[in-house]
């Protein structure tokens, strides 16, 4: 046997069950000369015990065992460990046993006694079906990510194309409904409108006219603070007093939902180079959906730590109502909210990723139903210098005509 095929069995975790000490024994042996990590056990029910505790790439089973017999035992595996693979064990006189067993999901049978060196193939051939099982799992997981990817690029290249001029084109509008609808208040606050028929209704009007302007006029910032990507001012911050100021921001907000926001304080981290006024929009957008997740009583804790030498972590946990599975992978994406209608813009965590990427770091999020969330930033300790934009095709494919074009003016002079 090869060294390569000799390092490949090694990687095998499997179990032997069998009632017969000594043949387990002797298989042992030889298999564990082969490099292969293995469990045995005496019985059927003994052989699922194992299983639950140690995960396993194959098991070799005897079909004729007193209690759980090897096909009552394959489907149990097989019901509760489809990814396993069983190569089963029968007499002469029992491979009809065998049979059924392939019919029941085994990988194959062997009668015994079994040729060792065909045991060893069997054995491998069963490890590569699992190996390429594997593999094609990880391919379709890529895919998945890729067409998410695709889809979530060109909704960007979309908002990207549209929001600068939308945003703009509604800004001028806006200006002059809040202009105007500050001149209204101006004139119902005289004197000689305190008597005004249905002054009351007027003045509740007017506050929804401002505060639906206010939305709008958030959508069209956040918008815009997306796609122009401001330069980057890299300064000496310290997060420890970024982050309490930012929490001193939204402290009465907090309160307002009877919501305690507190520090983990766990190791003293040392300033880093990075853009403070950005981190700080980072910090609020994450305490601010922290709080709106929040219910009464309840705690949002803000933590800092350091990751090793080159990077920092901050993290906004709440003990909130969770976010469900089939929304973790939605929320930084533009325009996706799951609260009512006014009450969100869905940008808020679109633009805060699109932050911290821009200065050189990662947001992940964990979450459990009725337990809370939690996010964390991974930020380097130096903000890095931007990268020099790589040419397009199109300016490679002209640099290279005009190279040549220069090559041979030279031939001709």
């Amino acid at each position: 046997m090869s060294a390569a095929e000799t390092a490949a069995l090694g990687n095998i975790q499997l179990l032997l069950v069998d009632d017969e000490a000594f043949f387990r024994s002797t298989l042992k042996k030889r298999l564990q000369k082969r490099g292969i990590t293995l469990l045995e056990a005496e019985s059927g029910e003994a052989g699922l015990a194992i299983l639950d505790v140690h995960p396993v790439h194959i098991v070799i089973s005897d079909v004729k065992m007193p209690g759980m017999g090897g096909l009552a035992f394959l489907e149990r595996v097989k019901a509760d460990y489809p990814e396993i693979e069983v190569i089963l064990l029968t007499g002469h006189a029992t491979t009809a046993d065998g049979v059924s067993g392939i019919k029941a999901g085994a990988f194959d049978y062997l009668t015994k006694p079994i040729e060792f060196d065909h045991l060893i193939s069997k054995i491998q051939q069963a490890y590569s079906l699992i190996l390429r099982r594997e593999e094609q799992r990880r391919e379709a997981e890529l895919r998945e990510r890729m067409e998410r990817q695709m889809i979530l690029t060109e909704r960007l290249a979309a908002l990207g194309t549209l929001a600068t001029g939308v945003a703009h084109e509604i800004n001028n509008p806006l200006a002059i409904i809040r202009e105007s609808a500050g001149w209204m208040e101006m004139i119902l606050a005289k004197p000689e409108m305190a008597d005004a028929p249905r002054k009351a209704d007027f003045e509740k009007g007017l506050d929804r006219i401002e505060k639906a302007v206010e939305r709008a006029r958030r959508i069209t910032h956040q918008l815009l603070e997306f796609v122009q990507k401001p330069e980057k001012k890299a300064s000496e911050t310290d997060l420890a007093v970024l982050m309490a100021e930012s929490a001193e921001l939204v402290r009465r907000e907090a309160a307002n939902h009877g919501v305690e926001i507190a520090f983990d304080r766990r190791e003293a981290v040392a300033p880093i180079l990075s853009d403070p006024y950005q981190l700080r929009q980072v910090m609020l957008n994450l305490i601010t959906n922290a709080i709106h997740a929040s219910e009464k009583n309840g705690r949002i804790t803000l933590g800092l730590e350091n990751a090793g030498d080159a990077l920092v972590r901050f993290w906004v946990s709440d003990t909130g109502a969770g976010i469900p599975p089939e929304n973790l992978e939605k929320i930084f994406e533009p325009f996706f909210t799951t609260k009512s209608p006014g009450k969100g813009t869905g940008l808020g965590l679109f633009v805060t990723r699109g932050i911290v990427a821009r200065l050189g770091g990662a947001i992940e999020v964990d979450s459990a139903l009725t337990r809370g969330t939690t996010f964390r930033v991974t930020l380097p300790r130096t903000l890095l210098p931007p990268a020099a934009e790589l040419p397009s095709p199109e300016q490679k494919r002209q640099g290279m005509f005009a190279r040549l074009t220069q090559a041979l003016s030279k031939e001709k002079e």
